[in-house]
């Protein structure tokens, strides 16, 4: 299969990256977490704050610190049991435990991994997994590696002026054993709604922070530890206390070596021992291969900025009430998050709440990365589409969001909830029961035309930060949101008529008011 018809497959044609016959071996699954073996730790303080406001002034990077932001952002949060609603392939029948996080992930099985690299007078400098079961820090490799980040990222970050460096993997196996090939999808989707949640954490820490999607995949891989053919790093993310303008620029390469190859050279290999319970590891050389085909091998590879079409539309335009940022309590609005099934109540929806939803969203979304360069404040590569049912003030139909002018543009007319329905390939959601069924939508090439492969997994990436930003939103709204990537998307686009404007749908999340299932629950922090 080619590169170009295995990404068609997952978009479009999911059975063929998921083949009807794949069965789930649930009794051999793999944990969620990465246990290391026989390594230093570093155990996290446990006295974080239970509430994350607005921070104005930065604090400073200490140990403590650094616990509050990965808890937040990826720590064990809560032991859940329910009873199963279906007793098939999908899950078996019976009770349902997991450990959740503050963040989604498609079947709770969480297939990235964070690792960071840290200079702190508390503990000694060098690269650390994040130990999640345990909350703790895991020491993969001591020494200042300062120079060697800077080459590895091209010389486009000011490594010195940052106190450390987060860097999200996807770990392969740990939800290929359940999605086969689509896993591929799902694991950049998943890293990026945990980068969207690290970085807002980050911002009420007071930190400034960046995203870069392009480095040499092999020198940062190589620095971890970590073995391409099971797991590699998606985005790597600065943090500092400085302003981000003056370290967090593009063009300034004071990298002398540009190769990988090269660049591993200058360290020793590490191959560290980690356990993740699963016996039987199947192949899959698909994600492995288009894990090759997207990674960077030389530094002039690097490219300063994605292309960006205009999607704008001509047609009847709907002004949004004005509204401010919303003020909320990010601790709060994490734990109040929910994620309805058949939980969705239909109740008639303000034009406001409408509105501090889409404004939210887009506005929380604005955030420094490689792509961009210098230049922030450009147009985002995603954006927001909308099917409308029973919200006051506004006639039923399909919306884009244009967020610059605050307003929806009118796609088609009329209530578009069964034609939606139909096209779930599983009754899991009723969409009669939604007043805000939410598409992210991108360029329908995955970026391909500028960035190569690297493009897809970046975009699945942004959206995945977009989804980050809609479900913190609805929940300081109180509202739920459920994202959901079963769905015809040809239906979708054809609703949009996005064949004109070059985009496709990436992924669905419905967003209305709800009643919580019955369901018992434990959070793991006082």
């Amino acid at each position: 299969m080619s590169l170009d018809e295995f990404l068609h497959n997952l978009h479009f044609d999911t059975d063929k990256a998921r083949p009807v016959e794949w069965e789930t071996d649930w009794e051999d699954a793999p944990l969620a977490y990465k246990l290391y073996r026989h390594l230093p730790v570093v155990p996290l303080p446990s006295e974080v704050s239970l509430t994350l406001h607005t921070q104005e002034a930065a604090l400073q990077p200490d140990l403590l610190g650094i616990s509050q932001l990965l808890w937040y952002t990826y720590g064990l949060t809560q032991i859940c049991q329910s009873a199963a609603a279906f007793g098939d392939k999908e899950q078996p029948a019976g009770l349902l435990q997991s450990n959740r996080r503050f963040v989604p992930s498609g079947g709770a099985l969480y297939p990235s991994e964070i690792y960071v690299y840290v200079k702190m007078k508390e503990l000694p400098a060098g690269v650390y997994h994040y130990d999640a079961a345990h909350h703790r820090l895991v020491l993969l490799r001591e020494g200042n590696y300062d120079s060697y980040l800077s080459q590895a990222l091209g010389g486009r970050c000011g490594v010195q002026a940052c106190f450390g460096f987060v860097f999200v993997s996807a770990m392969f196996w740990k939800n290929f054993f359940k999605y086969n090939n689509f896993a591929y999808r799902l694991q950049g989707l998943d890293a990026g709604v945990l980068i969207g949640q690290l970085l807002e954490v980050t911002k009420r820490c007071g930190y400034k922070s960046g995203v870069h999607f392009q480095f040499l995949d092999r020198a940062v891989n190589h620095l971890l530890g970590l073995s391409e053919r099971e797991e590699s790093v998606y985005a790597v993310i600065p943090l500092s206390t400085e302003p981000a303008a003056h370290w967090f620029e593009t063009g300034k390469s004071e990298a002398e070596v540009v190769s990988a190859v090269e660049l591993c050279r200058e360290l020793p290999a590490v191959n560290h021992a980690y356990y993740i319970r699963s016996q039987r590891v199947a192949a899959f050389p698909m994600l492995i291969k288009m894990n090759e085909a997207a990674m960077l091998e030389s530094v002039p590879s690097l490219r300063a900025r994605a292309g960006e079409n205009d999607d704008k539309a001509l047609c009847t335009a709907v002004a949004l009430p004005c509204v401010q940022r919303l003020s909320y309590d990010l601790a709060a609005a994490c734990k109040e998050r929910y994620s309805p099934e058949h939980d969705f109540v239909l109740r008639q929806v303000s034009l406001s709440q409408l509105a501090d939803l889409l404004h939210e969203t887009m506005a929380s979304f604005t955030y420094r990365n490689d792509l961009d360069g210098a230049n922030h404040k450009t147009a985002p590569r995603v954006s927001l589409y909308v099917c409308l049912h029973g919200v006051q003030d506004i006639p039923d139909g399909a919306y884009r969001y244009d967020a610059a002018a605050h307003e929806l543009q009118l796609m088609l007319a009329g209530d578009q909830r069964r034609r939606l329905q139909m096209g779930m390939s599983l009754d899991n959601v009723n969409l009669h029961q939604v007043p805000f069924c939410i598409h992210v939508a991108g360029d329908i090439d995955h970026l391909k035309q500028t960035l190569g492969y690297r493009g897809y997994r970046i975009q699945q990436m942004e959206a995945g930060m977009l989804v980050q930003r809609l479900l913190l939103a609805a929940s300081a709204l109180g509202l739920g949101g459920r994202p959901l990537l079963g769905y015809d998307v040809k239906w979708c686009d054809e609703i949009y008529k996005m064949d004109r404007l070059g985009k496709t749908c990436l992924i669905q999340i419905p967003v209305g008011p709800y009643r919580c299932s019955s369901r018992l629950e434990g959070g793991l922090h006082s």
